[in-house]
Formats: structure tokens, C-alpha cells, sequence
């Protein structure tokens, strides 16, 4: 008799993985606890997803950080943001993110201080290994500089490390590194531009009180 991952025979009972392997004990209870956890993982993501529109940054805030988001001095999430492993995600000082963007923290992600993104900006920094038989992850760091603004929509794929004050459009997939100030744009991204104002101190405004 078989349920789920689960056999039970002639041969007593005994755990197979997903691809039909037998598994030994020790990796049985490893996968038991690693099922836990996740489990654990996706009651904690939902919570996190409704207090993602409660009515105060200050509330979401407290939230994200007890989650274990690393959040900086007068930075702010706007409305409806998506997290996966919210522990190794790092935010700056005076960053202002928009509403119903997505952070992945599979991976470490690095944003720095005064970056503003946009709306549904979507950050990734894991991905499948098309080369491997059994469709396995890769994941990488990501790395987002100081002063950056990112665009509406704008996607951020695994690896890529973003230079200080540099812009990326709206729309856009980021595959690779940018350089310093410059500005990209497209699929992929390519260099359209660079800012010309380099010596950046500004600071970002207020995030909106019910967005």
C-alpha cells in the first residue's frame, strides 16, 4: 500500500522521494522535518502576505522585522509584498518600496539605503538548472546599490549585482551586472544611458500613508 511518499509491504514501511527512490532512514527524517518546516514556511508567507495590507507601515514593519527582514531607518513596503525566506532579505536606510512588489530571499538579497522601487517589482535569486535531470535550483545572490531607482514591473533574475545609482526602466529584465549610474533597459536589459548626476545625497519622500 502506498500513500504519498509513504509504502507499506512485505518489506516493511519505508519512504521514496519524489522521483520513486527508496530513502534510508536518516534521510526519511530528514525529509519528514524538511516537509515541517516548509509547511511552517508557507503559514508564515501567508501571514505575512495579509499584514502586507494592513493600514500602517509601522505595524508591517514591526512584522517584517519579526520575521526576520533586516529593515533600515526610515525605509518602508508599501501594500501587498511578497516574500520567500524573509531572513535573508537586507533593506538600507530611507528605502521606499512599492506596492505589491516580490523579494526572494532563497538567497541573500542586498538592497541598499535610498532606493526607491517601483510597483510590482520582482526580485528573484533562485531559478531551475535547465541542464539538470532533476530540474534543480540555483541560487544566487542579489545585490541592489545605493541610490538605485528601479521601474514599474521591472524583473531582477539571480546573480545580478546592481551599482550604485544606477536606473533601471520600466519593464525590464535584468540578467546581468549593471555598472555604476548607468541606466538599462529592455529584454534583456541592455544600456540606454548613464546619469549624469553622480554625486548623490538626496533623500526619498515620504512613503504614501494607505498604498
Amino acid at each position: 500500500m502506498k500513500i504519498a511518499n509513504l509504502n507499506i509491504g512485505p518489506g516493511g514501511i519505508y519512504f521514496e522521494d519524489k522521483n520513486a527512490n527508496r530513502l534510508s532512514v536518516d534521510d526519511s527524517i530528514q525529509k519528514i522535518g524538511g516537509r515541517f518546516a516548509s509547511y511552517i514556511l508557507d503559514i508564515q508567507l501567508y501571514l505575512l502576505y495579509l499584514i502586507g495590507y494592513f493600514p500602517s507601515h509601522t505595524v508591517r514593519k514591526l512584522a517584517y522585522s519579526l520575521a526576520g527582514i533586516k529593515i533600515g531607518k526610515g525605509s518602508a513596503i508599501h501594500f501587498g509584498a511578497r516574500f520567500f525566506y524573509p531572513k535573508n532579505i537586507k533593506i538600507g536606510a530611507g528605502t521606499i518600496i512599492g506596492d505589491h512588489v516580490f523579494l526572494d530571499g532563497r538567497s541573500l538579497l542586498t538592497i541598499g539605503s535610498h532606493v526607491d522601487i517601483a510597483s510590482s517589482v520582482m526580485v528573484y535569486n533562485s531559478e531551475h538548472d535547465l541542464s539538470s535531470a532533476e530540474f534543480s535550483a540555483i541560487e544566487e545572490e542579489v545585490h541592489i546599490g545605493d541610490y538605485v531607482f528601479i521601474g514599474p514591473r521591472a524583473i531582477i533574475l539571480p546573480g545580478v549585482k546592481i551599482g550604485k545609482g544606477a536606473v533601471i526602466a520600466a519593464g525590464a529584465i535584468v540578467t546581468k551586472d549593471v555598472a555604476d549610474f548607468s541606466i538599462v533597459g529592455g529584454v534583456p536589459a541592455k544600456e540606454i544611458g548613464t546619469r549624469k548626476q553622480t554625486d548623490l545625497n538626496y533623500k526619498l519622500g515620504r512613503p504614501r500613508l494607505f498604498q
